[in-house]
């Protein structure tokens, strides 16, 4: 143990990604002279990659609550509709089987696409003078409520936070088990640009290797998340770019004209990993150090922040009235509060990739008869919709814009 003087916090946050910045600025803006530190191994800059992540509506007024919304909405590209296509192996067509329209609010589309080096950037700039920085810094020894970095500094807090990914130390040090599977695919990501407008609309297009979406950015741009069987991946990314673009564009059926990529594709293997408890002794996990679920509907980073708004007005609402933060009780608070919604969203995820990654005849006309039914359905379409934005009216109050 280090003999150093202890730097005093109220709240320790380990992992500097959007999820750790977002609770450490919702938490110094929340409370005047509240002692917010946050800790990374690397140091903080602006993503220098094109990648971009899908905002629901939902934790889009969590940045607009916190007054960074304005900064990312210039780069944001707005998602208006999402049309939902089913092919097998050697199919020409895309039948249309489903598609989503409409606003969760006058003027409010249910998502948004945000470039990550705009999120960031915004981030960075609202925690200016507000959150102590530590970085680039390594953790050499944790023990409750106590951390000891590799250059001898001791951060002392009621309270810590992981927000350290899904390999988190701070989770594995704790001996907090994780439960989840392999799922044998591999997601692959990149940004292209292409011939057509995409007027807003997002494609997800279910192949039976797993579902191919394309996502809006601004301009005739658009990201992509494409699951592939790992074996296929490999081969895709072995390729020379030509012949990437070729297959990507015939994976689009061609929707949105001649594909050039912007940037290299890269793959990452797919697992569902979720932690056997959200908290330890003045422990909190939040984002991916909590839960990783499959990307076939985009939520991952929309999970995350919403562990952040839980998380924040449960330490927010205890300091109020005096108590303990970092205690079991509060903390159990907050666990009980996200242990139903990641656990929906797990079964959500899981059961799609389950249901629409095969290409066996009966299975694809039962499912795309049901997707049939519910493109007829409006009023069952509008609570889907509603659900993905992440809209709540019992939720905690980050996500209806409100200030904690």
């Amino acid at each position: 143990m280090s003999n150093a003087q202890p730097e005093k916090f109220d709240v320790v946050i380990v992992g500097a990604g959007p999820v750790g910045m977002t609770l450490a600025l919702a938490l110094a803006q929340s409370m005047r002279g509240l002692r917010v530190a946050l800790v990374d191994r690397r140091e903080l800059s602006v993503p220098k990659d094109n990648r971009a992540s899908a905002i629901a509506a939902g934790v889009r007024r969590i940045f607009d609550a916190l007054g960074v919304w304005s900064d990312m909405a210039a780069e944001a590209q707005p998602i208006t509709a999402m049309r939902i296509t089913d092919s097998g192996n050697g199919d020409i067509s895309r039948p249309l089987f489903l598609t989503f329209e409409g606003e969760v609010a006058p003027g409010e589309p249910f998502a948004y696409m945000v470039p990550n080096q705009a999120s960031s950037a915004a981030l960075m700039a609202g925690m200016a003078d507000l959150v102590t920085i530590i970085a680039p810094a390594e953790i050499a020894d944790w023990s409750e409520g106590r951390l000891t970095l590799a250059d001898g500094r001791v951060l002392t807090a009621p309270l810590i936070v992981a927000a350290d990914s899904a390999r988190s130390e701070l989770r594995e040090r704790s001996g907090i088990a994780t439960t989840g599977h392999d799922y044998r695919q591999t997601g692959l990501v990149a940004s292209i640009t292409h011939q057509l407008p995409h007027d807003g609309v997002a494609y997800e297009h279910f192949r039976p290797a797993g579902p191919f979406a394309s996502l809006p950015l601004r301009g005739n741009r658009s990201s992509l998340v494409w699951t592939e069987s790992a074996e296929g991946a490999k081969r895709f990314l072995a390729m020379d770019t030509a012949s990437q673009e070729a297959e990507i564009e015939a994976a689009m059926g061609s929707t949105l004209g001649k594909v050039t990529l912007e940037d290299e594709l890269r793959g990452f293997p797919l697992h569902l990993q979720i932690a056997r408890s959200f908290v330890g002794p003045r422990l909190a996990l939040v984002g991916d150090a909590a839960h990783v679920v499959h990307p076939i509907a985009g939520q991952g980073l929309n999970l995350g922040l919403k562990d952040v708004a839980a998380l924040a007005e449960v330490i927010v609402d205890a300091l109020r009235l005096g108590m303990d933060h970092g205690s079991g009780e509060i903390l159990e608070r907050y666990q009980a509060w996200r242990r139903l919604d990641t656990a929906s969203m797990v079964a959500v995820t899981d059961g799609m990739n389950r249901l629409f990654s095969n290409d066996l005849p009966p299975v694809r006309a039962l499912r795309d008869f049901g997707l049939g039914l519910v493109d007829r359905a409006e009023p069952l379409k509008g609570a889907m919709i509603r659900a993905a934005s992440g809209l709540s009216q019992s939720g905690p109050k980050l996500l209806s814009g409100l200030p904690i």
